[in-house]
This record gives structure tokens, C-alpha cells and sequence, in this order.
């Protein structure tokens, strides 16, 4: 027993000391420069340190769905916006690179079906429970105790990723951080799960579904999970940030040192290359084109932060050994449209006469219209106490496809200056959804296989984090952080 004792110890010496003599790798390639490729940057670098060149490709602006436009001379947020303040990362990120966080006013929210406002807040919280009470019974309160239980588990993933703990699948991560009531969540819909803690159907319809409509595009019909984080866009506190959230992306990208290649990727091919010693070294060849000229680059990882989906991703992946499959999905086009002009009450039923307060509208599903939100816009360096002299501001307006000049025109009595963005925001989210692995090859990532569970800038910053960590410890053999359920005993919550 002795004997094997020592062998068995003998043999897990000579692995340690192999382990040990892996050398670094001296390239990485990220592809994509938005907010889930920059904080990729980012934490590679912590991981890797200095030495290792990190390349970044990014075919249009860094930032990507963080993008501004500007109309009557200022500058708003056309894609993602809010930030909700328990956000660690973007908000680390912020204070990290020096960048002002622009506290979001208190919106008056209403709630419109297609003929009046069903839902209006008041000036006076009291006012405003006593109408939810009055309406709706409890279920706001079911549903805020909802979301409160399951986010709580959620936020255990910061306590995870500070001890350096990883995960191969978002299934694995949201069971190790909640357990099943956690990672059953994108198995069944939000309707689902609040009709099962007791929320009646009319709350669903007049409270819950404008918020999914406004955060995502869709209805109750969503994953549990992208639900509840849709819900959080209801909160208050929300934040941006000052000068526009792309500025994260790109501070990141120089606080990296890393090369940025404005080109598109077209293609990456896995090789093998023999070294001197006999054995072979695995590479990736990155194909890319930058205008008319074509060109290549060789890593010893890629990480992929950029969707990847039917008719919108050039890449195409080649191994001769093994296929490369890749999980793809449609993504949901959102179309924002700024308009500078007074709303038109009359189109939300209301009178010329009474004064109109809303300066967020949310739509039913039953409302018949293409708008799927409404809401004053805020100019990325606003003075958050600076109101417009008149009813005359910049609207955000929120559809799934573009709005016809006569649309705009029964908003607004005489828009004064309109402005349009299109973006493909996320994946068109259902229940049965099969999320992509992490890993799609040896030293292949797919960064955004976290949208298939939620899409937000701290998703995508979460699964940038447990990209480079995943990515660091199959480099080295350390795989006693990877895909556990538990984390060490006393570890604290550190960016």
C-alpha cells in the first residue's frame, strides 16, 4: 500500500511539474469591440499578463450596440442605455477608467392599450401603492419578492469569479450560483413562473408585458430568467454614463494595450504546426479583410465576442480533425427613432386641455400599435435638474421595424428633427432554446453563449470575466476552478 501510495504521489508530482513548465501564450485574438469583447481585453490581460499581444478585431465602431447618435445638437444613447446600480463590473469599469456616472431622472411612467392609459404614476409613492393595491392586489409585491429571491442567488456569481471559478456552459453557471430553481429558469417562461407564485393575469398584461416589450422586444412568452432581468429595468437608481457607455469599451481597449485591427473576420482555420522537438503546437489562422486587402494572423487562443447568427455572421470555421459547430440563432431588431417635437397627447387618448405628464409610455400587447415604447431622452452630458423651456424635447422611440413618416407625424404635430438607428440587439428569446457552449474548440471561445440566458452590458461583462478565467485555467491544467459548485470558504467579493 505504501508502494502505491508513492507512485500514485509520484505521478501527480511529475503532471504538477509539467504543468508548471507550460509556457504563456504569446497571442490572443478577440473578435469584437463591443462592450463583451473590450472587458474580454480587459480581463485577458489580468490573467495573462503583459507579455502576451492581444489583438483586437472590430469591423465597425468599438462599441458596438453602444452606439450615440446625435439630433438638435446633442448627443443620446441609441442602444443600450440604463445601467442598474448593482452592476459591479460597469460600475467598476466607470470608476476604474475616471468616467462620470450620469444618474437617470425618476421617469412618470405610464401604461397605454390602444385607447387610454390603464396605468399612471402619481407624484406621491403612497398615491402610486395605493393604485397598484387598488388594481392589481399584491402582485407587485409577489412579483418584487420574485425577483429579489432569484437575483440574490444570481449576484453569487461576483463571490465565484473573484476566487477565480469558472464554468464551461451558462447551464453549469447558473446552477453553481443558484442551483436548479436557477438554472431551470431559461427552461420555462416568465409567464410560467409568476402565474405559479400567484400573479394574476391583468397585472401580467398591463405591468409585466410593457416592460418585456420595452427591454426586449417580446411578451411574456420569454425565458424566466431574461425576464427577471428585464424586470430590473423597472428599478430606480439606473445610471449612465457620462459622454455615452461606448466610452467604457474604448477606455478598456487602451487601459489593455492592446492592437486594434479594423478589419472582418472571414474565417478561422485550426492548425497544426510541428516544432522542432516532434511534437506539434496548436494554432488558429485568422482570415480578415480590411477594405480591398486581405490578410491573416496566427493565435494560440481566440476568444469570439460578436454574434453569430444566420445571415449576419461572415465567419465560417474549419478543422480538418474535428467539425467546429457553432449554435446560432435569430437575433431581434430594434429600431430607435429620436424625434425633437412635441408629443401629440391626443394619439394616447388624452385631451389637448389637461396637462401631459408622462415622460415614459410603455404599450400592452392588445395596443395596436407599432410603438413598443416611449420616452424623453436624455442627452449623454446632461445636467440631470435641466429641464426644457417648453413641451418641445427629444424623444426615444422604441419599435420593432422602422416608422413611417405618417406614423411620426401622428406623434408629433411638427417634429422638428428626427434621427433613426437600427441595431440587431439579442437573440429572439423562447423557453426551448439550447444555449451555445462556452468552448466551441481547444482554445476556441464563444463569449456571447451567455445571451441565450440574458443580454445586457453586465452579462456580457460576467461572461467576458468567465471567459478569460476559462481560458487561463485550460491553458495551464488548473481545472480545479472549473465547473465547481462550491466556492472556498470566506472568499470575498472583489473586482
Amino acid at each position: 500500500m505504501l508502494e502505491l501510495n508513492l507512485f500514485f504521489h509520484s505521478v501527480w508530482l511529475s503532471i504538477a511539474i509539467a504543468v508548471t513548465d507550460i509556457p504563456p501564450p504569446q497571442s490572443i485574438a478577440v473578435i469584437g469591440a463591443g462592450i463583451g469583447g473590450s472587458a474580454a481585453a480587459h480581463f485577458l490581460r489580468q490573467q495573462f499578463g503583459g507579455d502576451v499581444r492581444i489583438d483586437v478585431y472590430e469591423s465597425e465602431e468599438v462599441g458596438g450596440r453602444l452606439a450615440t447618435a446625435s439630433i438638435d445638437g446633442q448627443d443620446y444613447e441609441v442602444g443600450a442605455t440604463a445601467i442598474h446600480p448593482l452592476n459591479l463590473y460597469m460600475k467598476g469599469f466607470a470608476q476604474m477608467l475616471g468616467l462620470k456616472e450620469l444618474q437617470l431622472p425618476n421617469e412618470v411612467q405610464a401604461v397605454y392599450d390602444g385607447e387610454e392609459f390603464v396605468f399612471e404614476d402619481s407624484d406621491w409613492f403612497i398615491v402610486n401603492a395605493i393604485k397598484l393595491v387598488w388594481r392589481y392586489g399584491f402582485d407587485y409585491l409577489r412579483v418584487k419578492m420574485w425577483v429579489e429571491r432569484y437575483l440574490h442567488r444570481f449576484m453569487r456569481i461576483y463571490q465565484f469569479q473573484s476566487g477565480g471559478y469558472c464554468f464551461t456552459t451558462v447551464e453549469r453557471l447558473l446552477h453553481a450560483v443558484g442551483g436548479d430553481g436557477l438554472a431551470q429558469m431559461t427552461r420555462h417562461s416568465i409567464d410560467e413562473a409568476l402565474q405559479n407564485v400567484g400573479v394574476g393575469q391583468r397585472f401580467l398584461n398591463e405591468m409585466i408585458t410593457p416592460v418585456l416589450r420595452l427591454s426586449s422586444g417580446q411578451s411574456v412568452n420569454i425565458n424566466a430568467f431574461v425576464g427577471m432581468i428585464s424586470l430590473l429595468r423597472a428599478d430606480s437608481d439606473l445610471w449612465t454614463v457620462g459622454g455615452g457607455n461606448k466610452l467604457v469599451c474604448s477606455g478598456l481597449l487602451y487601459a489593455a494595450k492592446v492592437n486594434l485591427i479594423k478589419g472582418t473576420v472571414t474565417s478561422i482555420h485550426s492548425k497544426r504546426r510541428p516544432q522542432r522537438n516532434g511534437e506539434f503546437v496548436h494554432l488558429y489562422e485568422v482570415n480578415y479583410t480590411e477594405g480591398s486587402v486581405a490578410g491573416h494572423n496566427t493565435y494560440d487562443l481566440v476568444i469570439l465576442a460578436t454574434a453569430l447568427h444566420p445571415g449576419k455572421s461572415p465567419i465560417r470555421f474549419h478543422d480538418p480533425a474535428q467539425p467546429i459547430s457553432v449554435h446560432s440563432s435569430r437575433y431581434q431588431e430594434k429600431v430607435v427613432t429620436l424625434v425633437a417635437g412635441c408629443l401629440n397627447a391626443s394619439y394616447f387618448g388624452q385631451k389637448h386641455s389637461e396637462p401631459f405628464r408622462p415622460t415614459a409610455i410603455a404599450t400592452t400587447a392588445h395596443a395596436g400599435s407599432l410603438i413598443l415604447a416611449a420616452s424623453v431622452a436624455v442627452p449623454v452630458t446632461a445636467e440631470p435638474d435641466r429641464q426644457p423651456p417648453s413641451c418641445a424635447r427629444v424623444w426615444r422611440l422604441l419599435s420593432p421595424e422602422p416608422l413611417a413618416a405618417a406614423e411620426v407625424s401622428r406623434l408629433f404635430a411638427s417634429p422638428q428633427a428626427v434621427r433613426e438607428a437600427r441595431w440587431l440587439a439579442h437573440p429572439r428569446y423562447s423557453p426551448s432554446d439550447e444555449a451555445s457552449p462556452f468552448i466551441l474548440h481547444r482554445h476556441l471561445y464563444h463569449l456571447n453563449a451567455v445571451e441565450w440566458a440574458a443580454s445586457t452590458m453586465e452579462m456580457m461583462a460576467i461572461s467576458a470575466k468567465n471567459t478569460a478565467l476559462l481560458a487561463h485555467h485550460r491553458w495551464y491544467w488548473q481545472l480545479e476552478k472549473v465547473d465547481q459548485d462550491t466556492v472556498a470558504h470566506g472568499q470575498k467579493v472583489e473586482l
